[in-house]
């Protein structure tokens, strides 16, 4: 057997005298990697440190009182404001594209709002309930996969039952989407990452916006939970355009059912950003009521930080160009480290262009192994079926990759026993060895 031949081999076509070469060869490579005691993190989307640098004179910008009055002549430093400062409220109204007057800003974090606002639907049901939520023999929520482990955390937590839905280059299974809500009152709302999807990086199409913005559902208050994260967050070009389901919601009457969120989580500082919920009328109406109850106001002084650094939306997307140039080259280690071993048919992906992920399909019932490898290895990535709910992936083969924390180099190192463990997990499946 030459060697050009072996190369280009998949190993779905090897001998098994072939495979145990490869194995041979893999895992002598592996206890290389293995003996270096390496730690390297590749767990979660978090900024990396020259992306954190480029925010830190955000830290100076209040410096004397007259820094702290609002346009209206509020003072930032006392009560008052509860749905956000108009200067704020304004910079979100042009990336979003919504009005303002459908806008609260809150605090640090948009996961912190989705969970209030389930917790608020427990509790006392939302615009167009019967009854709270918890007063239901039975909850279910519709969790596209593979997802976003926090949106599956916050469903078990409040044992709400959920039932997944294939992820489509499109976006979400509408075909399954639409079956599905339109028979069962039961079935209460939906996760989605509309931009640049948590893990594939997907878009969701037009066509896909426009059948959630039309949907006909059995229970009269479902809920859209739309988590627009990455709403600017391309690396690759400027951000994908997308038809705005706030808008295409109220042509169907359904302006109800969506409640967007989004943050500057990666786009100042994680945990002390800034975080939005865009909702109709009545939804807004119904937070700020029990708002006024939970809350005399979120941090309006960082409210007041954000403007002052930003200016405009304008001025984010300048930020997010600079970040682009960060995390382009890092996302660019990876895609090559996956390309090098295509030729061996064991992986599937999607290249993204914007957010913060890759989701990496390896052969049925490898991703555990590949975890196990790589964590023994000295390389944290987010465990094996987080990307499903109860963290159990049916398949055992998506990992969720996280490229943007590790320096270029420690990034290129853990690339590359990724592609030695994908190899050896591959191999010994192939040999039934586990």
């Amino acid at each position: 057997m030459s060697g050009t031949r072996y190369i280009s081999m998949k190993y779905c076509e090897m001998s098994q005298a072939e495979l145990a070469l490869e194995m041979k060869h893999m895992t002598e490579e592996y206890n290389n990697w293995k003996s270096k005691g390496l730690k390297l993190d590749m767990s979660r989307g978090k900024p990396g440190k020259e992306q954190l640098a480029l925010t830190q004179d955000m830290l100076g910008v209040i410096s004397s009182p007259k820094d702290c009055i609002t346009e209206s002549g509020l003072d930032c430093r006392n009560y008052g404001l509860l749905d956000g400062i108009p200067e704020a409220k304004r910079i979100f109204s042009d990336i979003l594209g919504i009005p303002t007057k459908n806008l609260i800003v809150a605090g640090n974090s948009s996961l912190n709002i989705m969970y209030d606002e389930m917790s608020r639907a427990m509790l006392f049901g939302v615009v167009g309930s019967e009854r709270p939520w918890c007063r239901e023999e039975k909850i279910k929520f519709l969790c596209p996969v593979p997802g976003y482990d926090r949106h599956f955390s916050i469903c078990e937590l409040m044992g709400i039952e959920m039932i997944c839905v294939d992820m489509t280059p499109e976006g979400p299974d509408m075909d399954t989407v639409e079956r599905l809500v339109s028979a069962d009152p039961s079935i209460k709302g939906i996760w989605c990452v509309p931009k640049y999807s948590n893990p594939d990086g997907i878009v969701y199409s037009d066509e896909t916006i426009r059948r959630f913005a039309a949907l006909r559902t059995a229970a009269p208050d479902f809920r859209i939970f739309w988590d627009n994260a990455y709403v600017v967050h391309s690396f690759d070009g400027e951000p994908a355009e997308q038809l705005n389901l706030f808008h295409e919601a109220a042509k169907y009457g359904n302006q109800d059912k969506v409640l967007m969120f989004t943050s500057t989580s990666k786009i100042s500082f994680p945990g002390s950003g800034l975080a939005v919920l865009a909702a109709s009328d009545a939804n807004i109406r119904r937070t700020c009521q029990s708002l006024s109850i939970q809350t005399i106001g979120y941090d309006k002084l960082n409210q007041m930080r954000h403007v002052k650094f930003f200016g405009s939306a304008e001025g984010i997307m300048d930020h997010m160009r600079k970040h682009a140039a960060i995390i382009k080259p890092k996302f660019e280690i990876l895609f090559d480290a996956l390309d090098s071993i295509a030729e061996y048919g064991i992986t599937e992906w999607i290249r993204p262009k914007g957010g913060y992920f890759i989701g990496l399909n390896v052969p049925d019932g490898c991703a555990s192994r590949v975890y196990q490898l790589m964590n023994e290895a000295g390389v944290t990535v987010t465990h094996a079926g987080a990307t499903f709910p109860y963290g159990k992936d049916p398949r055992d083969r998506n990992l969720r990759l996280a490229p943007t924390f590790p320096s270029n180099e420690e990034l290129t190192i853990a690339s590359k026993i990724l592609t030695v463990c994908v190899r050896l997990a591959s191999v010994e499946k192939l040999l039934n060895l586990f």
